[in-house]
């Protein structure tokens, strides 16, 4: 194993970290803008009405993406077993 096979295994890993957990904080992120722009307006500081819609429409959003992030997961074990057994 080479230095260009442990960047290889990086370069894998981070994007299906990126896969995994982009759409939900991505999510939470757009969820957050809005409620902030809603409280801007109204001038409601409460921190419930931040809090709970950004959890609910995070959970939806995991929900939702499972089967991509297990998929992008399991592609990942996938290459780290093939490159296992090619050692």
């Amino acid at each position: 194993m080479n230095e260009g096979d442990v960047v290889e295994i990086l370069r894998s890993g981070f994007w299906a970290t990126i896969i995994v957990a982009g759409p939900p904080l991505m999510a939470a992120l757009v969820t957050g803008l809005l409620v902030s722009i809603l409280q801007a307006l109204t001038q409601i500081q409460e921190m419930t009405l931040a809090a709970v819609p950004k959890i609910a429409v995070t959970l939806v959003v995991v929900m939702l993406s499972l089967p991509l992030g297990f998929a992008a997961l399991r592609a990942f074990m996938d290459e780290i077993a093939h490159r296992i057994v090619g050692l």
